[in-house]
């Protein structure tokens, strides 16, 4: 029996560990589902597959047939119902995708309340507190890595008096930004704009670049929208 918690354990955290690995590479170059999320995701999806390789654990009896099969049947219609549970609670903004975490910790809860319902007490006791660690410790890790941040920036001009390209791309290059892609278009009002999306490791310099953009008389208008998420 010591040795059926010690698998337990060791397949919890080596799931814990490799959705974080690769959440930290997702978390650098600023995607929306990061560190927290494929942690998560991982760790719901390793308590599933433990209530199946230890069944004959919690099933009474130790039998097995049809009521294993009809357990696995109720758990897939619930984490299906759960997903679209989850799917209600993310939502995009421009380039900022948020609720990506708590979708997939409602996913990770309702595979501890299926293990719950089936007796399986040790994986719920040690999935709710590696759930519990990756909401609050991996927050703490996660807001101290270095990663890429994005947003939306528009400038525009008239249309005789535009910024070289070269120029706008240098001006970002100054402050640390990096043009990810970039459109142009006239506006309604006949001005020159460009668009684009930029990308930095360091977001705090925005301020210092939009007060370079304010002393520029040749600049019309502009926006910097920050993205998060």
């Amino acid at each position: 029996m010591d040795s059926d918690y010690s698998v337990i354990a060791l397949h919890l955290a080596g799931a814990v560990i490799a959705g974080g690995l690769i959440g930290l590479e997702r978390t650098f170059h600023g995607h929306p589902a990061g560190f927290r999320t494929h942690a998560l995701v991982c760790l719901g999806a390793c308590l599933l597959m433990l209530m199946t390789l230890f069944e004959s654990k919690w099933l009474p009896g130790g039998s097995l047939g049809s009521m294993s099969a009809d357990s696995s049947r109720m758990a897939q219609g619930i984490m299906t119902g759960i997903g679209f549970l989850g799917a209600g609670v993310i939502f995009k903004e421009g380039l900022s995708v948020r609720g990506l975490t708590t979708a997939a910790s409602i996913w990770v809860t309702a595979g501890i309340g299926i293990l719950t319902g089936i007796g399986f007490y040790l994986p719920v006791f040690l999935g709710t507190l590696l759930t519990l660690g990756i909401l609050t410790i991996f927050q703490m890790i996660e807001n101290r890595i270095p990663h890429q941040s994005y947003a939306q920036y528009h400038m525009s001009f008239d249309r005789n008096n535009v910024m070289a390209e070269h120029k706008v791309r240098s001006l970002l290059a100054d402050y640390g930004f990096e043009i990810a892609n970039m459109s142009y278009r006239i506006t309604n009002a006949g001005l020159f704009e460009y668009r684009m999306d930029i990308r930095t490791t360091t977001p705090s310099r925005a301020p210092a670049l939009a007060e370079e953009l304010r002393g520029l008389e040749s600049v019309r208008e502009f926006r910097i929208s920050t993205t998060g998420n």
